[in-house]
């Protein structure tokens, strides 16, 4: 069973989203208690590969708990198999593609973080996404 702890508002309305994957964080005590308490924000958070096939999450914003004094924009580790990160590569350099997290989450005693393939969308393209999304809701209620 999973609890939301932090959800990427603008995700769905930014980007066009392609695949999904579940990864794990690498992450300091009191990181997970702040993210506990859901002190935290994905607005402007980003993924990337760096040149050894890590995968790290960058900008993502996690209030410092009490007296700590770290660093709350730091980068960290995401957890995902060798071979899942390669494939992320491929398609990311092939499609021209961004990886952006979506939400944050716990599944059993585990933070995880959900990470997707985006493309960012235009301005007409967003306008076109609400129109259509209009179209489909004035549908239903005819219907």
């Amino acid at each position: 069973m999973s609890k939301l702890i932090i959800k990427n508002k603008f995700a769905k309305s930014d980007y066009e989203l392609d695949n999904r994957y579940e990864c794990g964080i690498e992450l300091l005590g009191w990181e997970v208690k702040s993210l506990r308490a859901a002190n935290a924000k994905l607005d402007n958070a980003f993924c990337s590969i760096s040149s050894k096939n890590e995968l790290w999450l960058n900008n993502l914003n996690i209030a410092q708990y009490m007296h700590v004094k770290g660093d709350s924009y730091r980068t960290r580790k995401l957890l995902m198999h060798k071979s899942e990160i390669l494939r992320l590569r491929n398609k990311q350099e092939r499609l021209a593609m961004i990886l952006i997290p979506l939400t944050i989450y716990w599944k059993d005693n585990h933070i995880k973080v959900e990470i997707a393939l985006a493309k960012k969308l235009k301005k007409f393209d967003k306008r076109e996404k609400i129109k259509e999304e209009e179209i489909k809701k004035r549908t239903k209620l005819i219907y």
